[in-house]
């Protein structure tokens, strides 16, 4: 494998410093927990970015809009012919001033050939270029205004080669008129299935083009945005000024002997590339009058504005951000906004080569890791918000209370607190970086002192999947909460063990990935029968732990499993529901497990049932929603491992 490397400007990391995969994961969090899939919550956040980290599409693309309309209000669709007007009237009324003052008959006869010459610029200028001026003044600006036509006209059909045809000798005309031709006649070689030589035509000619394109295609694409932008033009003119415009730059292109090739070259364009807007009008509100260049121009960025707002809207079949052409959005937002562009290219890339997402058959999906890393945001989140209250249990920052240190030490892990093994840290800093180098300290560096064994814990999660849990707002806060706790315990609590338990019609064991899969379940029941049964199944396998079950909820059991597994519905709960569920809940009681209900509605019926469960089992019951689940929840768990 051949690897090369370059000196570091900057550019080679698109996201930026200040931007993490996991910032990335947690903007995208409560989509996700919400049900949406990974594709469309990772659109969204392409969408909206991230305010005061990176620019979204949203942003970019009313940037565009904005562009578009202030280059619209300057825009006059008159303005060339009235620019060439009133440039021919200042030459006339000059050249009539001179006549006035002069007694010969050619006077009057010239007077007479000025008031007959036709009204438009077009007609105008045929008729006077074979016309000697008799102000030398006139003459000469007549000239300059002629040159200067040229510019503008092939300007109009070649951006970029107008500054090398103002003065261009007749050697150099023919070579320009000898690239067309030989252009022409590679498009029709292409077109044929022939071989053409594109490498040698840009050795030849390449002077002709600044933009150094790199292949007939992009060439031609050039070629034809310029021409499309004229046609554009034409077609937001009345067919009289039409017909004016077009008449003068074809005056211009014969007396250059350039018309059959321009023609040629135009109808080959207009049939490579149809999507381009040719002919179509455009919307424009200014007054001012610019040169036939300066308004191909204006309509060439405004194609670009209209065509980048197409791909970045993205509502076409298989549309993708690589649609967005990274030279347009150069054109028209400038440098900043390409590479706000590439930031967002890149998002997708980073997500999945940290691990926290991955493609399944074409949809993409939150990963174990991504899951993981979603839970510690969310514990991170958890303890902002608990570090507000000094009094709260939280404080109590070693794991399983207060140990002896056995002697030994342990690496540090996400969420450890502990002393600090100060010469195992040094020594394994040193080991990694050489001793002929000063040590700089690193995450993996870092050692605890090891106490002696804590107490183990195993809790059951029981979470509400039924489908009142998100008609309520429930469910993304319910979800954050059992990730920030699975995140809590494999973090500070590595010795204890947390099952995630769902229940809707059926229980079932879920892993903390399963939370960040899309959609839910439109089922109805609320089986905490089969969930307690679950649970004690699970928990039996951890005979001398400290055995708990926190089960989520936003109602009371409306459903329990009969003879052959098969799940009985009923709303308003049958008093065999009510009973099955009880009983089985008394018996994990029994078997030493300790039951907390968090209860996420305040129901009559639900209060009820919930009082008559913790007499049984000498359980506890907790009224809380919201991101207050979480805070409760985490204090609750670290309160009592730290008891």
């Amino acid at each position: 494998m051949r690897v090369r490397y370059s000196r570091w400007d900057g550019t080679q990391d698109p996201l930026g410093p200040d931007i993490s995969t996991g910032d990335l994961l947690e903007a995208m969090t409560d989509e996700l927990l919400s049900g949406q899939d990974a594709d469309r919550a990772l659109s969204r956040l392409l969408r909206r970015g991230m305010r005061g980290r990176f620019t979204g599409m949203d942003v970019l693309r009313a940037r565009l809009r904005q562009a578009r309309r202030q280059e619209a209000d300057r825009l006059n669709l008159e303005g060339p012919l009235q620019h060439v007007q009133e440039r021919l009237d200042e030459i006339l009324e000059t050249e009539r001033r001179t006549l006035s003052f002069r007694a010969e008959d050619d006077a009057r006869l010239r007077e007479q050939f000025l008031d007959s010459l036709p009204p438009d610029p077009a007609g105008q200028i045929k008729e006077l270029k074979d016309y000697r001026f008799v102000d030398p003044e006139a003459q000469g600006r007549f000239d300059e205004l002629m040159e200067w036509l040229r510019e503008q006209v092939m300007g109009s059909y070649f951006r970029n080669m107008a500054e090398g045809m103002r003065s261009m000798s007749p050697e150099q005309l023919q070579r320009f008129k000898d690239m067309l031709a030989e252009l022409n006649s590679m498009i029709e070689a292409r077109d044929r299935g022939e071989p053409f030589d594109f490498v040698g035509f840009m050795q030849r000619h390449g002077d002709f083009f600044p933009e150094n394109p790199q292949s007939l295609d992009d060439l031609l694409e050039q070629m034809a945005r310029r021409m499309a932008a004229l046609s554009r033009l034409l077609g937001s003119m009345s067919a009289e000024q039409r017909a004016e415009l077009e008449a003068l730059a074809r005056q211009v292109l014969e007396d250059l002997d350039l018309a059959f090739e321009v023609d040629r070259l135009a109808g080959a364009l207009s049939e490579l590339f149809p999507q381009m807007p040719w002919g179509e009008p455009a919307l424009a509100g200014g007054e001012e009058a610019m040169p036939m260049q300066a308004t191909v121009d204006a309509l060439e960025r405004i194609s670009d504005y209209e065509d980048l707002d197409r791909s970045m809207r993205a509502d076409y079949a298989g549309a993708s951000m690589e649609d967005v052409d990274e030279e347009k959005l150069r054109r028209t937002l400038g440098e900043e906004a390409v590479t706000d562009l590439r930031r967002l290219k890149e998002i997708e890339r980073a997500l999945e080569e940290a691990g926290l997402v991955a493609r399944k058959g074409g949809r993409l999906e939150v990963t174990a890791r991504g899951a993981r890393k979603m839970g510690e945001r969310a514990l991170i989140r958890v303890f902002e918000h608990l570090r507000k209250d000094r009094d709260a249990a939280h404080e109590a920052r070693q794991a399983g209370g207060q140990a002896e240190p056995t002697g030994a030490t342990r690496p540090w892990r996400f969420g450890d607190s502990g002393q600090i093994a100060v010469q195992k840290t040094v020594f394994n800093a040193v080991v990694r970086t050489g001793p002929s180098s000063r040590p700089r300290l690193s995450a993996e560096d870092f050692e605890l002192v090891e106490a002696e064994s804590r107490t183990e814990a195993a809790t059951a999660l029981l979470l509400d999947l039924s489908f009142s849990m998100p008609l309520r707002g429930h469910w993304v806060p319910a979800k954050k909460m059992a990730l920030a706790l699975h995140a809590l315990i494999e973090g500070r609590y590595p010795h204890d063990h947390l099952y995630l338990i769902g229940f809707s019609d059926y229980a079932r064991r879920m892993q903390p990935e399963d939370l960040a899969a899309s959609g839910w379940e439109r089922v109805y029941g609320t089986n905490m029968q089969h969930a307690f049964n679950l649970a004690g199944r699970l928990l039996a396998n951890h005979p001398r732990a400290t055995k708990q079950v926190i089960m989520v909820t936003d109602g009371e059991p409306t459903a329990h499993l009969m003879d052959g597994d098969e799940v009985f519905f009923s709303w308003p709960p049958v008093p065999e529901t009510i009973q099955k569920t009880l009983r089985e809940a008394l018996r994990l009681s029994r078997s030493g497990v300790t039951i907390n209900v968090f209860m996420l509605e305040d129901s009559a019926g639900l209060q009820r049932f919930m009082e008559r469960l913790a007499r049984l089992t000498n359980g506890r019951l907790f009224q809380t929603a919201g991101e207050g689940l979480g805070d409760f929840v985490i204090r609750d768990y670290v309160s009592r491992r730290a008891s």
